[in-house]
C-alpha cells in the first residue's frame, strides 16, 4: 500500500515508470509462494519430530539462526541467483520475476516453483539449525519468515525508505544491509547486485553495482519530482468505490469497478477514513500514466459524491478545488480538466467560479465537457430523426440539444422551465428553433426510442420508454438497467492510444485503458496547445472540432 501511495512517495520513486495492466495480470498470483511455504512447512513439520513441541521463545534460537543466516544462507542465495543468471536457467526460470520492469512488493513473489523452492531452502536453513542444535521456537519460525518476506519486499517496493544519513554514519552498514535502490538497480542492469539482504558478498564477489551509493543519495536527499503536464481532478464516488484505488487494493483497482461482497467488511474502514478526510484534508495524487513522453497525472479532492449535494458543504469543496487548481498553477502544470461533480453547474459555474476569482491564472482550466458532448452525438445514428433529452437544460444538455436541432432532429426537452428553454431556443438559428420542443411528462417519449439521459431517472420513468429503446446517457453515477428490452449505453469515453504507458488503474466503471470523455477532453485541450480556458456553457461550434482533434491523436470511441 505505502509504495502505491504517490503522494507520499513520489519523491522517493526509483524507478520512474508506472505499472503497467500486463505487470499486474503476471503478478496476480503473487500469493503462491504462502501457498508453497505452507505446504512445505508442513511437510518439515511431519518429517521432523523435533519441531512437533517446540517452546514459544528461545533467545539463544536467534543468535543460532543471524549465524546460519549470515553464514550460510546470504552465500548459498548469491551463488544460486548468480546461477539463475546465467543463459539457460535465466531464459527458462528466472527471465519471468525480471519480467517486471517496475519493481513492487508483488514482484518479490513473481517467480518459477523452481525459484520458490530455492527460496525455501535458503530460509529452511537458520530455522532448521537452530531447532537441531535444541533453540528453535515458534516466535524463531514466525517471526524469521516475517523479517524474511518483509525485507524482500522491501527491496522490491520501489520507494526509497533508508535515509542515507544513516549509512553516512554508520558505514559498515552498506555492507549489511541493501536498499530499494539497490536491488532496483539489479532490475536494470541485471549483471551486478546479487545478494540477499547483505551486500558484502557482491562486494567479495565483485559483483557490486558502482552507481549504487550515489544514486541512493540523490533519491534520498535530492529526490526528483517532475512536474505532470496535465492533471485529470476527480472526486470519490461513494465510500465503498473509495476502495477502488491503487494504494488500498493495486489488483481491485486494475479492474472496472463493481461492487464486491468481499469488500464489506472494509465498509467501516472506508467510513471512518471519509470522515477523517472530511475534518482534515486537501486533494492529493492517486495515478499517474506516460502518454508521448508528456506526464499525465489524477489528483482526488478527498469528498464523495453524496457531499457535493450538501448545501453546507459547497463552500469547502469550491476551496478544496481551488487549491488544487492553485497548486497546479504554481507547479506549472499546463492544463487541468475537472471530473464529474467538480465543475457541477451549481457549484461552481461550471468552473467559472475560479477563472472569474484567478483572472492571472496560467494554467488552462478545463472541464471537457465539449469531447463529451462529441462522444455522446456520435454514438447517435445518423437516420434519428427524433430524440428524448432528460437534463435538457443543463450544459450538456443545452449543447447536445442545439447540435441536433442543427440537424433537423427533433428534441424532446423534458424541462419545467419555460424560461430556461426559451433562452436555448433563441441560441439555434431561427429555422432550427421548432425542433427544439418542451415536455414536462416521461409519457411524452412513449413513442421516442432514442432516450438521451443526462438526469437520474427510476424504473418507473423508464418503463415509459417503449421496447427497444437506447439510453444514451451523461448522469454520474449511471442508471441502472432495469429494462431487458432496452439497451443502456455506457458513460461517455473514450480509448487512450496504444502507446500510453504505465497505466495500471480503470477510472470508476470503464474497462481498462478507456478514460471518461472529460479526461479525454482535456488532454485533446492540452495536446491541441489550445490557450484559452475551457468552462461554464459549451461552445456548440467547437463540438466537430474537438471530435476530430481527439481521433488525430490517437484517442478512440470506447
Amino acid at each position: 500500500m505505502f509504495s502505491n501511495m504517490h503522494f507520499l512517495t513520489r519523491r522517493r520513486r526509483i524507478i520512474k515508470q508506472g505499472v503497467d495492466f500486463k505487470q499486474i495480470d503476471r503478478e496476480w498470483d503473487w500469493d503462491d509462494f504462502i501457498l508453497f511455504q505452507a505446504l512445505l512447512a508442513f511437510m518439515a513439520y511431519y518429517t521432523f519430530p523435533s519441531l512437533v513441541d517446540l517452546p514459544l521463545w528461545d533467545l539463544k534460537g536467534y543468535l543460532f539462526a543471524l549465524l546460519l543466516h549470515m553464514g550460510v544462507s546470504e552465500p548459498l542465495y548469491y551463488c544460486m541467483h548468480r546461477l539463475l543468471h546465467t543463459d539457460h536457467l535465466f531464459k527458462h526460470y528466472h527471465s519471468l520475476h525480471h519480467s517486471s520492469l517496475v519493481p513492487q512488493p508483488f514482484t518479490a513473489a513473481s517467480a518459477t516453483p523452481l525459484e520458490h523452492l530455492m527460496l525455501f531452502v535458503v530460509m529452511g536453513i537458520p530455522i532448521l539449525g537452530a531447532t537441531f542444535v535444541g533453540s528453535g521456537s515458534v516466535a524463531l519460525i514466525y517471526g524469521y519468515v516475517l523479517v524474511f518476506d518483509f525485507m524482500r519486499c522491501m527491496g522490491h517496493s520501489n520507494i526509497e525508505v533508508l535515509p542515507h544519513a544513516l549509512f553516512e554514519a554508520l558505514p559498515f552498514l552498506r555492507y549489511l544491509i541493501y536498499t530499494p535502490t539497490y536491488h532496483s538497480l539489479h532490475h536494470t542492469e541485471e549483471d551486478s547486485n546479487f545478494c540477499l539482504f547483505m551486500p558484502l558478498y557482491d562486494a567479495l564477489g565483485k559483483t557490486l553495482n558502482k552507481k549504487t551509493w550515489e544514486l541512493h543519495m540523490q533519491i534520498t536527499k535530492v529526490g526528483d519530482d517532475r512536474i505532470p503536464d496535465f492533471v485529470f481532478l476527480v472526486h470519490v464516488v461513494d465510500v465503498i468505490s473509495s476502495i477502488h484505488s491503487p494504494f488500498a487494493f493495486r489488483s481491485y483497482a486494475s479492474m472496472p469497478y463493481t461492487p464486491r461482497l468481499i469488500l464489506l467488511p472494509a465498509w467501516p474502514v472506508a467510513c471512518l477514513i471519509m470522515l477523517l478526510m472530511w475534518a482534515y484534508s486537501k486533494p492529493f495524487l492517486i495515478s499517474f500514466y506516460y502518454l508521448r513522453s508528456k506526464f499525465v497525472q489524477t489528483w482526488i479532492v478527498p469528498r464523495h459524491g453524496f457531499q457535493y449535494f450538501l448545501p453546507f458543504a459547497s463552500k469547502g469543496i469550491n476551496k478544496q478545488i481551488e487549491q488544487a487548481i492553485l497548486r497546479a498553477d504554481k507547479m506549472g502544470v499546463k492544463v487541468l480538466s475537472l471530473a464529474a461533480l467538480n465543475k457541477n453547474e451549481s457549484l461552481n459555474g461550471g468552473g467559472t467560479l475560479f477563472t472569474k476569482n484567478h483572472p492571472d491564472l496560467r494554467v488552462r482550466v478545463v472541464h471537457g465537457n465539449t469531447l463529451t458532448a462529441s462522444v455522446i452525438l456520435n454514438e447517435i445514428p445518423k437516420d434519428v430523426k427524433e430524440v428524448f433529452l432528460t437534463g435538457a437544460t443543463s450544459k450538456l444538455g443545452r449543447a447536445i440539444a442545439l447540435y441536433l436541432c442543427r440537424r433537423k432532429v427533433r428534441v424532446l426537452m423534458l424541462t419545467l422551465s419555460a424560461e430556461r428553454l426559451h433562452k436555448i431556443k433563441m441560441e439555434a438559428p431561427l429555422e432550427c428553433q421548432q425542433y427544439l420542443v418542451q415536455v414536462t411528462k416521461y409519457q411524452a417519449a412513449q413513442d421516442c426510442k432514442t432516450w438521451i439521459v443526462g438526469k437520474w431517472i427510476t424504473p418507473r420513468e423508464q418503463s415509459w420508454a417503449p421496447p427497444g429503446t437506447h439510453f444514451h446517457q451523461f448522469v454520474v453515477p449511471p442508471i441502472f438497467g432495469f429494462r431487458r428490452d432496452c439497451t443502456y449505453g455506457k458513460l461517455a469515453a473514450m480509448r487512450l492510444p496504444e502507446d500510453v504507458q504505465g497505466l495500471g488503474s480503470c477510472e470508476y466503471t470503464l474497462e481498462r485503458g478507456v478514460v471518461h470523455a472529460c479526461h479525454a477532453g482535456g488532454l485533446v485541450h492540452f495536446l491541441e496547445g489550445y490557450t484559452h480556458h475551457e468552462v461554464g456553457a459549451i461552445d456548440v461550434d467547437r463540438i466537430d472540432l474537438v471530435w476530430e482533434a481527439a481521433l488525430k491523436h490517437g484517442l478512440r470511441p470506447a
